[in-house]
């Protein structure tokens, strides 16, 4: 029987070693980033993981829920990873990062049919502005003078409070603004915001040797332009700034 017990261990061994090393991907409702399309994961963001974690041989769960709670799960759960997450000098510190997955700027959008003439940061604040809870945004503003942020779960929300007049201003990238127009949607740039890096934010204690894995393989996608081809197959310009930061790193 102690035989029995001693083959099984080690027969089970192997197969939790495998789980251990399973990332666990945690994302949001975010178009063109990452986005829920007939009942699958997809996006530009989520594209380079799928092609950066087959590559670096690495098991992976991805699943999206709110960005906050998202956000927060990462924070404190080992082998927990959040994207597409904004890089400053705050999350730095409380994360190891894959970056970059874009370079993109910054931009605060308003209803089509608005007119606010020649916006400046000093009459933004006036209006009201709204964006998602935990977004890298709501820290951009909040450090540029921004109070009383209207928040909601999820872009989505956020931009039908624009669209319905419940606030006048959302940030986002820009990006996310150019598929938009693509769509169709009735918004139109305010005013420029800085730019931002974004990447994959993981929990402190996720093994280094699969962080450095998967960041090989990523520098890589960026340096063959694979990373830019990404971006032009969602019908965005190619991501060239991208893969010229990384080149000449």
């Amino acid at each position: 029987m102690k035989t029995l017990f001693l083959l099984l261990g080690l027969s089970l061994a192997p197969l939790s070693s495998a789980c251990a090393q399973t990332i666990h991907f945690l994302t949001e409702e975010y178009a063109p980033f990452n986005y829920t399309k007939a009942g699958a994961i997809t996006g530009i963001a989520v594209d380079q993981m799928k092609l950066v974690t087959e590559r670096a041989g690495i098991d992976h769960t991805l699943e999206i829920m709110p960005w906050a709670r998202a956000f927060s799960l990462a924070e404190k759960q080992p082998m927990h990873c959040v994207f597409t997450a904004g890089y400053n000098r705050d999350r730095a510190t409380r994360f190891v990062w894959i970056k970059p997955l874009l370079k993109d700027q910054m931009v605060m959008l308003k209803r089509q049919d608005a007119v606010y003439d020649n916006l400046t940061i000093v009459k933004a604040r006036e209006l009201k502005v709204g964006s998602q809870r935990g977004d890298f945004a709501v820290e951009a503003l909040e450090q540029i003078g921004f109070h009383d942020i209207d928040l909601a779960a999820d872009i989505d929300i956020t931009l039908r409070k624009l669209l319905s007049g419940r606030i006048d201003l959302m940030p986002t990238s820009v990006k996310t603004y150019e598929k938009m127009r693509l769509d169709g949607v009735p918004v139109e740039k305010a005013m420029m915001l800085a730019g931002q890096v974004y990447g994959v934010a993981c929990n402190k204690d996720t093994p280094a040797d699969l962080i450095q894995r998967m960041q090989a393989e990523l520098d890589k996608l960026i340096l063959s332009g694979e990373q830019d081809r990404i971006f032009a197959a969602y019908g965005l310009p190619p991501n060239a700034r991208t893969s010229q930061t990384r080149a000449h790193k």
